[in-house]
């Protein structure tokens, strides 16, 4: 079963949907685009997203990392990544942390891109923590979606 919605948050971008799909395969353009990470080391030797294929986040702290993994892949549509690792603490209170990123064609130079994320709050700590935390999150991914946006926007306009 899955983990309960906790925050979703959508952008449109004016690029047909294979290039938005195209620049988000690319997992050494993280550090482009994603507000709080400096730096992606691929750990599993894929530049590439596919199902199984985990990669470092160093963030811009300067200390803190994460280990993403995608665990789902179905072309032009969805992109699910968990959550395994990292260094605060994070993974151990939200195990179940998942967000599934979905892709639609609105029409031959419009897609849609949305971050869905999901978690449980099982315990006091985590639902006191949720408080916060989910506006952080929903703040913080939407601001990487309008970089991302940005990002695809200038790149699919000088090309």
């Amino acid at each position: 079963m899955k983990p309960r919605l906790q925050s979703k948050q959508e952008v449109i971008i004016n690029a047909p949907i294979e290039k938005v799909w195209e620049f988000n395969q690319d997992l050494t353009k993280i550090a482009e685009y994603h507000p709080r990470v400096d730096k992606v080391d691929l750990i599993s030797g894929k530049a590439f997203r596919e199902a199984g294929v985990a990669y470092q986040c160093h963030l811009s702290d300067g200390k803190n990392t994460c280990i993403e993994k995608d665990i789902e892949i179905i072309p032009m549509q969805k992109i699910v990544t968990i959550l395994p690792e990292d260094t605060m603490g994070v993974s151990k209170l939200l195990t179940d942390y998942v967000v599934e990123t979905l892709f639609t064609k609105l029409d031959e130079r419009t897609t849609k891109m949305e971050f869905y994320h999901f978690y449980s709050t099982k315990t006091l700590k985590v639902k006191l923590l949720n408080l916060i935390a989910r506006t952080k999150i929903a703040r913080e991914s939407q601001a990487t979606l309008n970089a991302i946006k940005k990002a695809i926007e200038d790149e699919y306009i000088l090309n």
